[in-house]
């Protein structure tokens, strides 16, 4: 967290260097050694799809998914991190027990998060928090004219095939004005989306 207790995106644990681990050696190689064993698991069951074992795999793909848990679970424990996977809802990822977490805009509009996006949060051991996009849904352009929702006091994009609300953050950074005819970005095949991502102002 920063000294707002709001969460910001970082980089990812492989470009942030050493200081993303913390403790002793034992505990970073333990660390090493449980990854590796979950490397060698998925090896193992891409091996066993592509020479066309598709029941053995499917049996060690069940089991890879449990001790995966496992081990995320004691890695959790010895390093003092925490991985969780969600879905972008627009403004929030959503994980699978239903909570909430907070993604920063400027990160959801720099990356161009549409609604279904899965991400990975690492929450450190000092609070702070990490996502990285890991699963993008196949997106499709459209176009608008940008306005305002002055009852929620909410930006929105008004297209020929519907009403999007876009985040602020956005429209600071591309500077864009109320009228100005924008190009957005939404989950293909959701016809039921709220929000969608602002990807550039058209010419």
């Amino acid at each position: 967290m920063n000294q707002n207790n709001e969460p910001f995106f970082e980089p990812e644990p492989h470009e942030a260097g050493n200081k993303m681990l913390s403790g002793s050696d034992a505990h970073v190689k333990l660390a090493v050694q449980m990854l590796k064993q979950i490397r060698q698991s998925l090896t193992h069951v891409i091996q066993l799809f592509e020479e066309g074992d598709v029941s053995k795999a499917t049996r060690q793909m069940v089991h890879f998914v449990g001790a995966k848990k496992e081990l995320e679970s004691a890695l959790e424990s010895e390093v003092g991190l925490r991985v969780i996977e969600g879905v972008f809802d627009g403004t929030h990822m959503v994980a699978s027990d239903a909570t909430r977490y907070d993604v920063p805009p400027n990160y959801s509009s720099k990356s161009h998060l549409v609604e279904g996006d899965v991400l990975k949060l690492t929450i450190r051991p000092d609070g702070s928090y990490v996502y990285k996009q890991i699963g993008p849904v196949e997106r499709r352009r459209l176009s608008g004219k940008l306005s305002m929702d002055s009852g929620e006091n909410q930006h929105i994009v008004i297209c020929p095939s519907g009403v999007y609300k876009v985040l602020a953050a956005s429209i600071s950074y591309h500077k864009a004005l109320q009228g100005d005819e924008i190009v957005i970005l939404v989950p293909s095949g959701n016809e039921t989306c709220r929000w969608a991502a602002f990807e550039s102002i058209k010419k």
